[in-house]
């Protein structure tokens, strides 16, 4: 875990000067796009290697992401009730789940031709939260991913996506309510890194 955030916070520190500007469609785009290439420049992800897709998803995508502030909406008002530790255990458990479940996803283009649409984004004048629509086509079809925006100090982040037609907060409070109200917070830590454990296995 500790390699794994390292690796994380590195990149994050590379690339996040250069979204900090980038207009919200434009950075899903560059994050998007730009995790693709990597994947499919790269043998081993281009060989179905889950361990180095998720590398490529950490370092090309994580940069444009505010997981900090998904964990938070997630896990709801039960937030403000852990104290700094159990708040990090959350935010890195829950990191590591978005960014593998991501990396999944993305893993079943990278043998095919992908071609990426995404729509332009009437701003309003001191809007702080836009959805940015994509569309995907492949061998697969033709799926729309829509990635939901928060404007803050380093600029646009993206903290939900919409896969498959549920946005992940959504089906990850229901989830995260339960066992909550099971052990507390301490149960969903344990929820969270008994997932991860069995994914990583």
């Amino acid at each position: 875990m500790k390699r794994y955030l390292t690796a994380l916070l590195a990149a994050a520190v590379v690339s996040t000067a250069a979204y900090a500007q980038t207009a919200p469609d434009a950075l899903v785009k560059s994050a998007v796009e730009g995790t693709v290439a990597a994947m499919k420049a790269d043998p081993q992800a281009r060989g179905g290697d889950m361990a180095r897709i998720t590398q490529l998803v950490e370092s090309r995508f994580v940069p444009a992401t505010d997981f900090q502030r998904t964990t938070r909406i997630a896990v709801g008002s039960a937030w403000s009730t852990a104290t700094p530790e159990q708040q990090k255990q959350l935010y890195e458990q829950f990191t590591l789940l978005l960014v593998r479940t991501y990396a999944t996803s993305l893993a079943q283009l990278r043998d095919q031709d992908v071609t990426f649409k995404f729509m332009p984004v009437n701003l309003a004048a001191g809007a702080k939260d836009v959805v940015v629509q994509t569309r995907v086509t492949s061998r697969g079809g033709d799926d729309a991913i829509d990635y939901r925006l928060t404007k803050g100090p380093s600029g646009w982040k993206i903290y939900d996506i919409n896969m498959m037609g549920a946005w992940l907060i959504q089906v990850y409070q229901t989830q995260f309510a339960d066992q909550i109200a099971k052990g507390g917070i301490d149960g969903l830590i344990k929820f969270l890194t008994a997932h991860n454990a069995r994914s990583a296995g």
